[in-house]
């Protein structure tokens, strides 16, 4: 028995593992309205008012930077633990901007610029500048 659960450990703790992501979204009755789902689990999401749809619920780059907020916290703390850091608590305040006027690219929408803001508790700043670093290099 103690076997099996060894085995199961060292399966689970694999980093070498691939991960699998599915999303799905489809239309609604609204035009712009979208519901998307992620195993079983479902949100509303809107386009903008510029581009004629509701804009009530959270747009899709709001939902991509939303994507990389809650990434840097939960990586923040995974790093902080596989370290051993004290860290209690953290946060990201993540703001982006899309100039239409002056794209990026020609052929995508991309963001201009996407600024990113840690506060985190329990560590060092020496501790927290090697958090934010190690998460920068993920």
């Amino acid at each position: 028995m103690a076997e099996d659960s060894e085995r199961e450990v060292t399966r689970t703790m694999s980093v070498v593992e691939t991960r699998r992501y599915a999303v799905r979204a489809r239309s609604t009755y609204m035009f712009g309205r979208v519901i998307w789902s992620c195993r079983d689990q479902h949100f509303v999401a809107d386009g903008p008012v510029h581009n004629g749809c509701p804009g009530e619920a959270i747009t899709p780059a709001e939902l991509f930077l939303a994507g990389i907020a809650s990434c840097g916290v939960e990586l923040l703390q995974v790093i902080a633990r596989a370290e051993d850091v004290p860290l209690r608590a953290a946060s990201v305040e993540i703001s982006g901007e899309i100039d239409p006027a002056n794209p990026v690219r020609t052929d995508v929408s991309v963001f201009n610029s996407v600024r990113l803001s840690f506060r985190l508790q329990g560590v060092t700043e020496e501790q927290g500048a090697l958090l934010v670093e190690r998460f920068k290099g993920r």
